[in-house]
């Protein structure tokens, strides 16, 4: 999951016995989707309207502001250095939209989906009603759904859009009841498999000042694969495109001609800076599903703001006319958001797809905090206190997830799980973890009282927030070797989702070949030995991956499953275990695998 966030989250229910403008205003160069097509030679004469629209997107409950490489952007300098802009956090995103919004009559807030879920603990401890408050104080319009809307189930989802208190876990304050999101949650391609019906509403028509634009929400087609079965249970996904432009003809019919879709699909620029010329030289930097998403997407659509793909980019794509329109997204955790600018023509009730121009801006936190925000933040930060701040071990220094095929925090996580599975079964003799279950990394710093260079149950919490369990399965050496060749072939051959793996295995990943045949054979190794094809080995993986999760189908295959803790449990019990403040847990050099070039 890049961060490709094949993740989900089963509830986790946790009893809580104490419950009772400088860098804001930096721009990616802003880029003009220029249509000779819908251009009008009167134009200039033409009473337009200045139309503004505010992007969000993979928001995933991160009210605090993000720690580590999680919160901050890379910036291009003008020499062509890079330079970290320390970003996001609600306090400096609220006030940021309302900056923005000063000076323009019509503006509208909208986000392409995955604003919960894979959340922080001080959302996710809530079944991310914090997040949903801080939506709506912040005037979020409208949101697409997102894979991660998904982790606690459609019912939950109906929840956040409708209120209610939690069915298990009640409402959090006396005389409180959650009321549900004051936007409108958008699953035009999400159906009952039943009905045929879209789970919530497929689109929107949103009115600022006699502006009418419409707003179609889809998310990924592929989300059964990315969310376990039972997130999903009695849905359909379908085709993205097909759904967008069956929607742009209701709504045409109804006389709404400006059209925006709200696309949780991405892609991956050739430039991780936030600000880079996705279309310098004349060409699309970008690749990935979302491309030919809107190669297909209607020409009476006027702009894609997308996301899932956790990167920064607002570029060109080309409609199926041939005219160029802006595809966006504005990276994650509310590091960043897009501010798009157009001209509503009142005369054909469209935006003028020539003045089209967008760009994505920092949410820095050298400026002031959005004194509404903090006063939520202390509520939710007083009830979630009695659990967010114990200490549950000691690290040396950073322990990161960052890594182009092996991490630290991997190799931790890999470790905590077979060390919990010996317990329940001392024939355990590997780990295996998905790279998109790791949300965060895990900071020397301290991000309360706590003092340098302890972990917070909080701060684990943000690393493995999905309540997975450990599950135990039998494999035979033929099946171990074909899930690790899994991760570079079949669904990710071309964004492959590197294994971090336990102690003791061992292989070289030769990148210079292609497919399957980039996890060299004969070179894996359990404690030495090489991998016997007719052998059976005890392997410890979360229940996502038992459920063959993320591409790794062979997984589903194994047999005699035993299932264990959740995923957290386990890392929390391996670093209180494994180090204390005298003799703190050092990260591992990451050299399990051997990369050849």
């Amino acid at each position: 999951m890049s961060p490709t966030h094949s993740r989900r989250r089963a509830p986790r229910r946790v009893v809580i016995a104490a419950l009772t403008t400088a860098a804001a205003l930096a721009t990616a160069g802003a880029l003009v989707a220029a249509d000779p097509a819908q251009a009008d030679p009167s134009a200039k004469q033409s009473p337009t309207k200045d139309l503004q629209l505010l992007a969000i997107n993979d928001f995933h409950g991160n009210l605090e502001p993000p720690a580590g490489s999680s919160g901050r952007v890379t910036e291009l300098q003008p020499d062509g250095t890079t330079a970290n802009i320390d970003a996001g956090g609600v306090e400096y995103l609220a006030n940021s939209l309302r900056t923005a919004r000063k000076g323009h009559d019509r503006s509208l807030t909208v986000a392409a989906g995955d604003l919960v879920g894979a959340s922080p603990l001080l959302s996710g401890l809530f079944h991310d009603e914090p997040t949903v408050e801080a939506m709506n104080k912040l005037g979020l319009d409208v949101t697409g759904v997102g894979n991660h809307e998904f982790d606690e189930g459609k019912d939950e989802l109906l929840r956040l859009q409708n209120g209610g208190c939690h069915p298990v876990d009640g409402c959090y304050t006396k005389g409180r009841k959650f009321k549900g999101a004051d936007y409108p949650i958008l699953s035009a391609n999400v159906t009952n498999e039943k009905t045929g019906k879209p789970l919530l509403k497929p689109y929107t028509v949103q009115n600022v000042k006699g502006a009418k634009v419409g707003f179609i929400g889809v998310t990924l087609k592929g989300t059964p694969d990315v969310v376990t079965a039972e997130g999903v249970k009695g849905l359909k996904f379908l085709d993205e495109a097909e759904t967008i432009n069956k929607y742009t003809k209701e709504l045409q019919k109804q006389g709404v001609h400006a059209i925006v879709a709200l696309v949780h699909e991405g892609g991956f620029p050739a430039s991780s800076a936030y600000n880079h010329d996705c279309d310098a030289g004349g060409s699309t930097g970008l690749s990935g599903p979302i491309v030919d998403i809107a190669k297909k997407v209607s020409p009476e659509v006027d702009a894609l703001v997308t996301g899932h793909t956790h990167n920064a980019y607002v570029c060109t794509i080309p409609d199926p006319a041939g005219h160029p329109r802006l595809v966006t997204s504005a990276a994650s955790f509310g590091r960043l958001y897009t501010e798009l600018n157009m001209q509503y023509d009142p005369r054909t009730d469209d935006i003028v797809r020539a003045t089209v121009k967008g760009s994505n801006r920092v949410v820095d936190r050298t400026q002031a905090k959005a004194a509404d925000m903090t006063k939520l933040l202390d509520e939710w930060q007083t009830l979630a206190a009695p659990v967010a701040d114990k200490p549950i071990g000691y690290i040396t220094k950073d322990i990161t997830r960052n890594g182009a095929v092996e991490s630290p925090l991997g190799d931790l996580i890999a470790d905590a799980q077979l060390a919990h599975a010996k317990s329940l079964d001392s024939s355990a003799v590997l780990a295996l973890m998905n790279p998109g279950g790791i949300r965060t990394d895990l900071v020397h710093a301290a991000s309360g009282n706590e003092g340098d260079g302890v972990v917070t149950y909080g701060e684990g919490f943000a690393v493995q927030p999905f309540a997975n369990t450990v599950n135990l399965k039998d494999l035979t050496g033929a099946q171990l070797v074909t899930v690790l060749k899994q991760q570079v072939s079949g669904s990710n051959t071309a964004a492959p989702k590197y294994l971090q793996i336990s102690d003791g295995l061992t292989y070289t990943l030769d990148l210079t070949k292609t497919g399957a045949d980039r996890v060299v054979t004969d070179s894996i190794r359990l404690n030495g030995k090489p991998i016997a094809p007719s052998a059976t080995y005890r392997v410890a993986m979360n229940s996502f991956l038992a459920g063959g999760g993320d591409g790794f189908t062979e997984l589903a295959n194994g047999t005699n499953q035993l299932v264990g803790s959740d995923d957290l449990a386990a890392l929390v019990d391996y670093l209180t275990a494994s180090s204390s403040a005298a003799t703190p847990y050092a990260p591992t050099a990451a050299d399990r695998i051997t990369v050849v070039r």
